[in-house]
């Protein structure tokens, strides 16, 4: 921390000297508060010098006096009214008039292509500030959303880096793209781990079809729209936030010692022979052994620093910023690192015409870790020593542990080598012109190009008999994305009599462009400096191969807004999108229309006398929205040829060729229709505001692909088609307390919850059900089923009853020929005497129902406290982790304390032989509440006194310390409860445990100032 102080320190010497900011001489202003309603006066009013410390409170007469520069800025705040900067401009008397509050439906909200007041918004949308992002310890900015809007679902994995996995309002497609559109400052992306966050300035999360529509082609899975910072007028501004910490387990499982671990296998060798000699004479020699997670696991540090600088003129604006971020793995030999820089600036060239640019980069280098390192780091066998006497390898063959443990995860962290560096330019120019009063023109063009590369390194090595390389081997994969789009609006603004109008109209084009390259080759030397090339490699063992797609689409779109009186609010929308990936035999073209309606109650005369409701709302909206997230061309039948094909021609061989797809004749668009029904009110003379809602969102014609009979001689055995119907139906409350008490002490408490029931509504007439979630299950057994009536992906398997306690239990039950005592007794549901595919049954649901969040504030002169509480229920999780196993994998404690090991010892848990083919068979056993609460985020702040500062020559000094994720209540017996899908099978394998990433706590100290 010394070192950052110092830097700081010359650097503000540097700025002071550099922009030569001179400090004008104080006066003394005084002054009146009133009410901008009934004219009183308005005592302990909160009036402060924008930028310091500096500050007084009006008193019993609203009068207030306080010493300022004389170009400086007043800020008066109070609870209930909206909050007024005055600059000073040398004036001695200032008297203010506030606004009430309920002038903060005046506020400006971001929808899509501009913005609304927030009294005409008719649809749902959900604003959160940059500040709210930035004080969460996450790196990527959407993780930080987590538990504060409510009807937005997020899963964080514990990896560096990675990209949150964000569901609006239920799960609505199995297939494609399955993520959200995010457009910052009007260019589209896919993921934004790019941005700092930092640089955000607001985000705004568009939940309902009426609010989506806009976007139509890309908006079936919801939309969040991300405004960085711009520039300000007024001298320039310099800031810099930092932060200094580490990441720590938590809620690590505890596994079986040596000595519990070598008495459970030589149960598990006697359940499979009875005649076998056991594997260890005597279990208690082992001690405690090696705990794997210790060996592997670590406390990661983790550091960020920013540093801005912002100001401008009237002509001219500038908001410049570099960022730094690097972040170890809770794994040992993990880490990320990412740099970015922005830049933007705005020109008022004319007083009509305003020009103006962003452009961003960042560049990401990381060491990455074996994605089956956890897998060791579970089952490794506690018996085998991380290095013997003489510095070598344990082996798990000396201690007879061969087939699934024939590893030591040491020498997996040691020998793999694998590196990923990512590089990203993205940049927007605009221009817009004001003219004939009441209309605006403006054309934007911005896009991305991005660069990733990951190269793989295997040496030539041999660490123990099961793990052992004998020809090196260098993989290079490089993708690359050029993407653009082009917009041009024109809007219609007018205010006339009591009719408030305004008209959007615009045309979208844009272009994805994806290349990729992938190459390898083998018997590549080693490099210590790590300069590895294919080039080193043996010639006749390159091989290179590339592919790439090419999406375009083009769209028009147009909205009209309209109020009568602030009362009677409507909105109505309608894009039309054409997308090249329909281009043959799909429905090209799209249309997507909305409306939306609202009615301010409180406008109404019978409302004016009554001091019980300061607002009220109500609000109803339709709309249709799509997803163009399929392959390109899907409709295209493919051949391939093979040396394994062959046809005669006259008796003359030839290389033979053979359909390797199956496509539909013709694919309808998917498309998301939703109703949406609102109140928004406030009470308490504006302190207390709720939001409530009600939606019903329906995926018409999802796309997905179907298992096909092998037997029609393809390569493929999936068929891509229009194949069902689902449902997402949920209710969303938010409510929020905010005041402040004449002793300088704030707080606000804003609390929301999610209510969301997903389901398939129909399927194509002799469809068979949707099967997936093999990925980690023993067996390769499929654990979840999306079939009309249940839950998208639903856990499926048997029912368990209990454990077979002895020979006669068996011989009297339907598995009389398939188990033994230990094994799982499952249910026979359809009572025809057999245990077989037909009894299975629904055993839970990953999608959860009730999503909720606690969002706190509070402050007392120079102190500040957030606290953040998230949680989710009544959702289930698939514990793989127990039952997939190969050989003699190591066992969790909990299994080791509860397991079956002989008559009445256990009725729940089955024996060590719990891999077997019977007991490894998805089944209720492994499906766990997946429900939790968690401190989310605790911060503490402190504002070093302002008089300290002005000695200083610093306008602010903030210190904190805060905690992430610090506290986790759940009874699963995972990790974490907090399990997203496998990206490569989409949402039919939500909830499966098969050891992900670990949840992690990140504990941080920080600091703020601003020159």
């Amino acid at each position: 921390m010394k070192r950052i102080f110092t830097r700081i320190s010359v650097l503000a010497g540097i700025c002071l000297l550099a922009i030569n900011v001179a400090f004008a001489q104080n006066i003394t202003v005084k002054g009146r508060v009133t009410d901008g309603g009934d004219k009183s006066t308005i005592p302990s009013v909160s009036v402060l010098v924008k930028g310091t410390q500096n500050g007084t409170q009006t008193d019993a007469t609203g009068a207030f006096s306080i010493n300022a520069p004389a170009n400086a800025t007043l800020v008066f705040t109070y609870i209930g009214y909206v909050t007024q900067e005055v600059p000073v401009n040398n004036r001695t008397t200032l008297n203010i008039v506030l606004a009430s509050n309920s002038q903060q439906l005046d506020q400006v909200v971001v929808v899509g292509y501009g913005t609304q007041r927030k009294i005409d918004v008719t649809g749902s949308v959900a604003s959160v500030k940059g500040e709210d992002i930035s004080k969460q310890a996450s790196v990527n900015p959407i993780s930080a959303l987590q538990g504060k809007v409510a009807g937005v679902n997020i899963t964080n994995s514990g990896s560096p880096g990675s990209s949150p996995q964000i569901t609006i309002r239920g799960t609505g497609t199995i297939y494609g793209n399955l993520g959200v559109l995010y457009v910052v400052d009007g260019v589209w992306f896919d993921d934004v781990s790019f941005l700092n966050p930092s640089d955000i300035e607001n985000l705004s999360i568009l939940k309902d079809a009426s609010s989506q529509s806009i976007y139509g082609i890309r908006a079936a899975n919801g939309v969040v729209l991300i405004t960085t910072k711009k520039g300000k007028t007024g001298d320039p501004v310099i800031s810099y936030n930092g932060s200094v910490g580490y990441k720590k387990v938590t809620n690590q499982i505890e596994m079986a010692n040596a000595t519990e671990y070598a008495t459970i296998i030589n149960e598990l060798i006697k359940s499979n022979d009875a005649t076998a000699a056991p594997l260890f004479a005597n279990p208690a020699s082992y001690g405690e052994g090696t705990n794997w997670y210790n060996q592997g696991f670590r406390n990661a540090l983790q550091t960020n620093h920013q540093i801005s600088v912002n100001g401008g003129t009237e002509k001219t604006t500038y908001n410049f910023s570099l960022g730094y971020t690097n972040e170890e793995g809770i794994v040992k030999t993990q880490d990320y690192t990412r740099y970015t820089a922005k830049l933007s600036n705005d020109f008022q060239v004319l007083k009509p015409l305003k020009i103006g640019y962003t452009v961003s980069g960042t560049a990401i280098n990381s060491n990455d870790i074996d994605g089956g390192i956890f897998r060791q780091l579970y089952a490794a066998g506690p018996v085998v020593p991380v290095y013997y006497a003489d510095g070598s390898y344990g082996d798990a063959n000396d201690f007879g542990l061969g087939g699934g443990n024939n590893f030591n995860p040491q020498v997996t962290l040691d020998y793999f080598n694998q590196k990923s560096k990512n590089y990203r330019i993205t940049g927007n120019v605009y221009a817009e012109l004001t003219f004939a009063k009441h209309f605006t023109f403006r054309t934007s063009a911005g896009g991305e190009f991005a660069q990733n590369e990951v190269r793989a390194y295997a040496p030539v090595y041999q660490a123990t008999q099961g793990q052992r390389n004998t020809q090196s081997k260098l993989d290079i994969k490089r993708d690359e994305n050029r993407n653009w789009i082009v917009e041009n609006t024109l809007t219609y603004k007018n205010t006339f009599g009591d009719h408030n109008i305004t008209i959007l109209a615009g045309t979208t084009a844009q272009r994805r462009k994806n290349y990729f390259i992938n190459s390898a080759a083998f018997d590549v030397p080693y490099s210590s400096d790590g300069d590895l090339y294919l080039a080193l490699g043996s010639a006749g063992t390159r091989t290179v191969g590339d592919g790439g797609s090419l999406r375009t689409s083009a769209s028009y779109f147009g909205r009209v807004n309209y109020s009568f009186k602030d009362r009677y609010l409507l909105n109505a929308t309608i894009r039309r999108d054409g997308a090249s990936q329909f281009f043959n035999g799909g429905d090209l073209w799209g249309n997507f229309p909305a409306v939306g309606a609202g009615w301010v109650v409180t406008s109404e005369d019978f409302m004016k006398d009554q001091k019980v409701v300061n607002y009220l709302k109500l609000k109803g909206s339709w709309g249709k929205v799509g997803n163009a997230g399929v392959p390109v061309n899907p409709t295209t039948l493919t051949i391939a040829q093979g040396g394994n094909l062959v046809a005669f021609f006259n008796g003359v061989g030839y290389t033979g060729a053979s359909v390797n797809s199956i496509v539909p004749s013709f694919l309808n668009w998917e498309r998301t229709v939703g109703t949406d029904l609102g109140l928004e009110a406030r009470f308490l003379d504006n302190r207390l505001s709720i939001e409530t809602g009600f939606y019903n969102k329906k995926t018409q014609q999802a796309i997905f692909d179907i298992n096909v009979l092998s037997s029609i001689g393809t390569a493929s055995s999936k068929l891509i088609g229009n194949q069902a119907d689902f449902q997402n139906r949920g209710f969303e409350f938010l409510a929020t307390y905010a005041d402040k008490t004449k002793s300088d002490f704030s707080y606000s408490v804003s609390a929301n919850v999610g209510i969301n029931n997903n389901k398939v509504l129909s399927v194509i007439t002799g469809l068979n059900p949707i099967y997936g979630g093999g990925q980690g299950i023993a067996n390769g057994a499929l654990a979840t089923r999306t079939v009309q009536g249940s839950p998208i992906g639903a856990f499926f398997g048997y029912q368990v009853a209990g454990i077979f306690q002895n020979a006669a239990d068996v011989a009297a039950s339907a598995q009389k020929t398939s188990a033994k005592p230990g094994d799982f007794k499952y249910v026979d549901t359809n009572g025809d005497g057999v245990i077989d595919g037909k009894d299975r049954v629904v055993l839970g649901n990953p999608n959860p129902k009730y999503s909720y969040g606690l969002s706190s504030t509070f402050g007392y002169k120079n102190f500040d406290l957030t606290l953040d509480i998230q949680g989710v229920a009544d959702v289930d999780v698939y514990n793989a982790n127990i039952a997939y196993r190969f050989g003699n994998e190591n066992f969790s404690k909990d299994f080791y304390d509860n397991r079956w090991h002989g008559e009445g010892t256990s009725t729940t848990y089955p024996s060590a032989n719990v891999g077997s083919t019977a007991n490894a068979a998805p089944n209720s056993f492994y499906v766990e509440d997946g429900s939790y609460i968690r401190l989310r985020n605790i911060q503490l702040g402190y504002v070093l006194p302002a008089s300290l500062m002005n000695k200083l020559s610093i306008k602010k000094v903030r210190v904190f310390a805060d905690a992430q994720n610090a506290v986790n209540l759940f009874g699963y017996k995972g990790f974490t409860p907090e399990i997203g899908y496998d990206t490569g099978s989409g949402p039919t394998s939500r909830g499966i445990d098969a050891n992900v990433y670990p949840l992690s706590a990140t504990y941080r100290l920080g600091l703020q100032v601003t020159f």
